[in-house]
């Protein structure tokens, strides 16, 4: 198995339970209209035009499968300068890469730099539809920004965020996954959700695993789209590991890859972030404070028996220990 710590941002990652990591390339798409036209956007034309442009202009194959664009419903209702479409582009295909990035210890630095250029260069381009003109703004997805992520967790670190104290050793620790296919996670032949023991199994190849969560997930983000989404297909993953170096590592990795299936093209296109509010702290916390209450009205209650006192006296003892440990 290749060690996460020294991945090149092209190479695939092998997980346990067949699933694997693989890398690409996704931008969020919107599309507004570049003339005074009122006609409405030809969406298969519209992706013809892009991967064609995108071909021309960068040598680069997308698939027509790879790019999905949907037009907003109440186009009639919406002003000039609003968007009329959204979508998403994936190019799976970095073998180009190897010639622009090289193989020297500088080559993730070239990969950001060149994916840099690729979204300028893409963004704000016009495309001319058989004389209808439209717009296009890119956008990289806020769970594709590692760098992004990096410089947000370091300034709520230096300003005392919600969860973290003001200290450099306070370092994050948490990653949070969306949109994870629940079967993908389950134990085979037992049941379609997701189980903690696989979903263990399966992320301890990014890193010593501490907590883990995992949740039912009907709301995944960017990928959302209202009429696709099914009542209990995907998981919500909250993996907490042992140190900030495994979590670093961990969330470099997801940046800017799919979870894909072997032996199937399908693949899961998640969202990721670190986490910003100390999940593990605020829900131990809430526990130990579900514990302690109870044991406190006990004792209360039970005041004149001394027999029963003693034992809710230590029940609650032992919750406070708990709470504080």
């Amino acid at each position: 198995m290749t060690n996460q710590r020294t991945l090149r941002p092209t190479e695939t990652l092998q997980l346990e339970t067949g699933l694997s990591l693989i890398p690409r390339i996704k931008l969020l798409l919107t599309i507004y209209r570049a003339d005074k036209s009122v006609s409405p956007i030809d969406e298969w034309k519209f992706k013809r035009s892009l991967i064609d442009y995108i071909k021309s202009s960068f040598s680069i194959t997308v698939l027509e499968e790879d790019l999905q664009i949907r037009k907003f419903k109440d186009l009639n209702k919406r002003k000039r300068d609003e968007p009329v479409a959204k979508g998403r582009v994936f190019v799976h295909d970095l073998g180009f890469m190897e010639k622009v990035i090289g193989e020297n210890k500088e080559e993730e630095e070239k990969f950001v730099e060149w994916k840099r250029g690729f979204v300028e260069k893409l963004d704000g381009i016009e495309l001319n539809l058989e004389g209808v003109k439209f717009k296009l703004k890119v956008d990289v997805p806020k769970s594709d920004d590692f760098e992004g992520m990096n410089k947000e967790w370091e300034e709520n670190i230096a300003f005392g965020a919600r969860g973290y104290q003001r200290s450099e050793r306070m370092q994050p620790d948490t990653i949070i996954l969306k949109g994870m296919p629940s079967r993908w996670f389950a134990e085979t032949r037992v049941s379609s959700k997701p189980s903690m023991l696989v979903t263990h199994t399966i992320l301890s190849a990014l890193g010593k695993i501490r907590n883990l969560h995992v949740a039912e997930d009907n709301d995944i983000g960017d990928n959302a789209n209202e009429e696709d989404i099914v009542s209990g297909l995907h998981c919500k993953i909250v993996v907490r590991f042992e140190n900030h170096k495994d979590f670093y590592d961990a969330l470099k990795v997801l940046c800017g890859r799919s979870l894909q299936k072997q032996g199937s093209r399908l693949r899961a296109d998640y969202d990721v972030t670190w986490d910003k509010d100390g999940f593990f702290r605020d829900a131990r916390h809430q526990i130990e404070e579900r514990k302690r209450i109870p044991a406190r009205r006990v004792e209360e209650r039970d005041e004149g028996h001394r027999q029963h006192s003693r034992v809710s006296q230590f029940s609650s003892e032992e919750g406070r220990r708990k709470r504080f440990k």
